[in-house]
């Protein structure tokens, strides 16, 4: 049995924004799409309706108070949308201790270990699906665990990082 590879660090935003960019497929989430593509138009028809009855109170005619009414309840679901996709957005990277806390990894026989904090999570090797090594780091991309990214700048030299790398490519979906 060898020994365990280890390396340890803390995350920076700029670490977590590639591993984000690395795991996600898209930039919004199927809450923001109902609330943008599904209740806009439901929004603008209601305010489409409001404007017509109020333009008739006024004594707009018919002609005047549907074109009114039509630009308003297109400008009101056009804002409606741009709001709520906007604001979808995720503008901070990380979660709870994901860039205060150390995060150590362990690549061990067994598969991987990773620490952070109080938080202990083990990965067989054959949960490993994918191993990226980018410019400036390793991303791990397990099945039924959240994605890791190892920063290069935590190995004390390329030996080591090597060492890891090597270690991780070569038993990832291993049985």
């Amino acid at each position: 049995m060898t020994d365990a590879v280890t390396v340890s660090g803390a995350l920076t935003r700029g670490d977590v924004k590639k591993l984000t960019r690395l795991t996600r497929s898209g930039t919004v989430g199927p809450t923001a799409v109902y609330y943008a593509g599904v209740t806009a138009p439901i929004i603008a028809a209601g305010m489409g309706l409001v404007s017509d009855r109020a333009f008739h109170v006024i004594g707009f005619g018919d002609y005047w108070s549907v074109l009114f009414s039509a630009m308003i309840a297109a400008l009101t679901g056009i804002a409606w949308y741009l709001i709520f996709m906007r604001w979808s957005y995720r503008h901070e990277a990380g979660r709870a201790g994901e860039t205060s806390l150390e995060t150590s990894v362990s690549a061990t026989e067994a598969g991987l270990i990773v620490r952070r904090g109080e938080i202990e999570t083990r990965i067989g090797w054959p949960a490993v699906r994918d191993v990226r090594n980018g410019r400036g780091f390793t991303a791990i991309l397990p099945d039924g665990a959240e994605a890791l990214v190892v920063p290069d700048r935590w190995f004390g030299d390329a030996a080591a990082r090597e060492a890891f790398q090597s270690r991780v490519a070569d038993r990832a979906g291993a049985a």
